[in-house]
């Protein structure tokens, strides 16, 4: 490893401990809006002029939040919760949150009575996928828009709009090079590197993220690959925020190759066409497209190929399933998709999390046993 590599991923690594303050100086002078979930997409957010923010949580124990809502709850939410109550998103104008799951969508209207802002929505994304929700889809998109317009007290221009996607499918581009080093054997990037460029990415502007992609980029293409060949996972599920877990796996000695979560392939391996218009595009990009577990797309097994081709893709030889506790859209899909796995023979292993790793050393035990068993198939 060479040392300008040495230089950018030491970088890398200052950034992403420290995301939470990458926009906190308010240097630029714009006005930074905090997402949930990327069903609001953040290129509208950007195309007004302002700065998407991925709210994340931190792990550790929630004592303000559970002041306010029931402790039986995603503890993800809850936490993201507790940290603007303690002050850590106060560089925030705005926030948007998505009815993605009925957590997120319970939380808006508590959020906004203890942390208010300048700036909230509520994005209505349909639970179904008929061409009337498909239609509902295409018409929150515009009020989406039409209210970060009241918001700026400017129009956001279909032209504006059309070079914001274009600046996120070139991040997007660059992304999915770095997804193709992983299918190497053994992969030239580590997962818990991949999770910290996207953790980093989500906390800066788009354009300043796209310049960063690039030399660290270029720094680890030119790695020399290892010799040494180890079990190839994918990672499935609730939203992961943080390297920890997937730093203890890779110091077992397994490779995550793939992952099927949020702030990960669900987000970053496509491209917008704005061929057939601006709305079109989106719509296809974040309706169609979006596999999340909370989209109704009825009781066919079928639904999970596309797990299976990226299992194919990256050659995965086994799947590790995340799941926190009173995340209901994941455990719904959990039976299928292992019963899915099954029949095509790949192992799963599922553990559990209430987003504070407080159980590791039970979750260690299990996943080295998982990793010992498939490195002797």
């Amino acid at each position: 490893m060479g040392q300008r590599d040495m230089a950018e991923l030491e970088k890398l690594e200052e950034m992403y401990k420290n995301r939470n303050l990458l926009l906190r100086n308010g240097e630029t002078g714009e006005k930074i809006i905090g997402y949930l979930c990327n069903f609001a997409p953040p290129e509208l957010i950007s195309a007004a002029g302002m700065i998407p923010y991925r709210i994340t949580g931190k792990r550790g124990e929630i004592i303000e939040a559970d002041d306010c809502v029931e402790p039986l709850g995603c503890p993800y939410i809850r936490n993201c919760f507790e940290q603007d109550l303690k002050g850590e998103m106060d560089f925030l104008d705005g926030r948007v949150i998505s009815h993605s799951c009925d957590a997120a969508q319970r939380i808006y209207g508590i959020w906004n009575t203890y942390k208010k802002k300048q700036y909230s929505y509520l994005f209505n994304a349909p639970h179904g996928t008929s061409e009337w929700s498909r239609k509902f889809f295409k018409r929150e998109l515009l009020f989406f828009k039409e209210s970060l317009e009241r918001f700026v007290g400017h129009k956001i221009s279909e032209a504006d709009i059309i070079d914001t996607i274009e600046l996120y499918n070139q991040n997007r581009q660059l992304i999915k090079y770095l997804y193709s080093l992983r299918k190497e054997d053994p992969p030239r990037v580590t997962g818990s590197e991949i999770l910290k460029i996207l953790l980093t990415g989500c906390s800066i502007p788009p354009e300043n993220f796209n310049v960063f992609l690039k030399k660290v980029m270029s720094e680890i293409a030119e790695r020399k690959q290892s010799q040494e060949k180890s079990p190839r996972l994918m990672f499935w599920g609730c939203i992961i925020d943080d390297t920890n877990l997937f730093e203890m796996i890779e110091d077992m000695g397994a490779h995550i190759v793939i992952d099927d979560t949020c702030i990960g392939s669900k987000t970053c391996l496509f491209n917008i066409d704005t061929s057939g218009g601006v709305w079109e595009g989106l719509t296809k990009a974040y309706f169609d497209a979006f596999m999340c577990p909370r989209t109704d797309r009825g009781p066919g097994l079928n639904r999970f190929n596309y797990v299976l081709d990226l299992i194919r893709e990256y050659n995965a030889n086994g799947v590790i399933g995340y799941m926190l506790n009173f995340c209901d859209p994941h455990k719904m899909d959990y039976p299928d998709l292992r019963d899915y796995l099954d029949e095509q023979g790949i192992p799963m292993l599922l553990i559990h999390d209430n987003y504070s790793l407080g159980n590791i050393e039970g979750v260690r035990t299990r996943i080295e046993g998982f990793i010992e068993m498939l490195s002797h198939a």
